[in-house]
């Protein structure tokens, strides 16, 4: 069961718990309809006076629609080795062709925020969106790593979110 703790108690290493573990990134249209993603990219710190998580979503993908949509997102970390095939299902299949989560057998709760979170997860951090905006080719001071990362220019959507509440195992 998860349970609510307080974000200076957190004790996860965040580059591993980021780059090696990956999340889904679970966010919600105001019609209440659900979609997550794996990712690998993201981000934690403090900023603007929040505890903030940074995600990041390309256009094409479905969860797209629901980040730019909606005001709240959940980042729900799962054991790696547990769940490693649903993470990478997650990651690969769109939410557009299938009902992924429920082909998952994945169970979208919600707790005292009202933010859909998955309750497989060890660890959850359900934000609030404070700021978006699309990285753009010109504001790259590393033209190499932009050609590198960004060969179809297909840019990604930076998200900064608030973390709300932070539920642990």
């Amino acid at each position: 069961m998860l349970k609510k703790i307080k974000n200076k108690d957190f004790t996860e290493n965040v580059f591993k718990l980021i780059e090696d573990d990956f999340f889904l990134l679970l966010a919600e249209k105001p019609d209440g309809s659900l979609n997550a993603m794996t990712a690998q990219w993201g981000s934690l710190g403090h900023l603007w006076g929040h505890n903030v998580a940074s995600v990041f979503v390309r256009p094409q993908r479905y969860t797209y629609e629901f980040i730019q949509a909606g005001e709240r997102f959940s980042l729900n970390f799962f054991d790696p080795e547990k769940y490693a095939e649903m993470l990478k299902y997650m990651g690969t299949v769109s939410g557009r062709d299938e009902p992924k989560i429920e082909l998952q057998n994945l169970t979208p709760i919600r707790g005292e925020l009202k933010i859909p979170y998955f309750s497989e997860a060890r660890l959850v951090l359900n934000c609030r969106k404070l700021y978006a905006d699309m990285i753009s080719e010109a504001k790259f001071y590393d033209r190499e790593l932009c050609e590198k990362v960004y060969p179809k220019k297909d840019f990604h959507l930076f998200v900064i979110g608030a973390i709300e509440e932070s539920l642990a195992r």
